[in-house]
């Protein structure tokens, strides 16, 4: 590793409020990709160089290493280490709709558990998804999707801050009255907010710790991953990463000729 990836890996993380430290980790190594100071292909320092690099616990950086790996900015070849990818991904639902709606079914009752709905700005895998640099702010929702009674997937959703539905979505997100909604199924509900076409992409994972205590889970288990963008007026703007547990059981997948 050069020693410009070094100096730019150990500056100080500023984590922003309400913003856990794996996220800050997973942004600094994001945008060390992004830029090329890890260049494609290169391989990453050890858990351990890292987590003296950034002054954070190994936990920390193993949860951020989790992240870059699912959205494909990174991967591991056992027993050598971790590379960074040989091209940045396409991030992007083919068939636009909630994924309450997705994970339910007409005997299924399916609850969202806001879990948080805050203003923050954008990270480096977010940015590109929502059509906004990274730093700008975005609206970011976390749910826990409950179905009879059971968590079976954690969903993360972002759209831009500065939007013509942001008073609205403001508002929504303050909303204790009402009974909870995904952030996508807020933006259908308002006037003149048409999305699409959009694009899904389907991975494996494991839950890892902080998620498996939100989906009764061990941090160890499998999950798929549904990493969803969709387009407004051709650009992106709605981006969600979705973690299925095992026991959603089936996910049909749509198909026309």
């Amino acid at each position: 590793m050069t020693e410009n990836a070094v100096q730019f890996l150990s500056r100080p993380i500023a984590s922003q409020p309400g913003q856990p430290l794996r996220v800050a980790a997973y942004s600094r190594i994001a945008e060390a990709i992004r830029t090329k100071v890890l260049p494609p292909g290169s391989l990453l320092p050890t858990e351990t160089e890292l987590g003296a690099m950034m002054d954070v616990s190994r936990t920390v950086i193993r949860e951020a290493l989790m992240l870059l790996e699912e959205d494909g900015l990174t991967r591991a070849r056992r027993g050598v280490g971790r590379f960074v990818t040989d091209s940045l991904p396409r991030i992007g639902i083919e068939h636009i709709r909630p994924f309450d709606q997705l994970l339910g079914g007409p005997e299924q009752n399916i609850q969202v558990k806001r879990v948080a709905t805050v203003r923050q700005p954008a990270s480096e895998f977010v940015a590109p998804g929502i059509g906004v640099q990274p730093g700008e702010d975005c609206w970011f929702w976390e749910s826990v999707l409950i179905r009879n009674g059971e968590p079976v997937a954690h969903l993360q959703e972002n759209v831009p801050a500065a939007t013509a539905e942001a008073d609205a979505l403001a508002a929504a997100a303050e909303t204790t009255m009402l009974p909870a909604s995904t952030l996508l199924d807020v933006l259908g509900g308002l006037p003149g907010a048409s999305l699409g076409p959009g694009e899904c992409d389907i991975s494996l994972s494991t839950v890892g710790p902080s998620r498996a205590k939100l989906l009764d889970l061990r941090p160890s288990e499998p999950v798929l991953v549904l990493t969803q963008v969709v387009r407004r007026n051709g650009a992106p703007f709605y981006l969600a990463k979705c973690l299925v547990a095992a026991k959603a059981g089936h996910l049909s997948v749509i198909q026309s000729a």
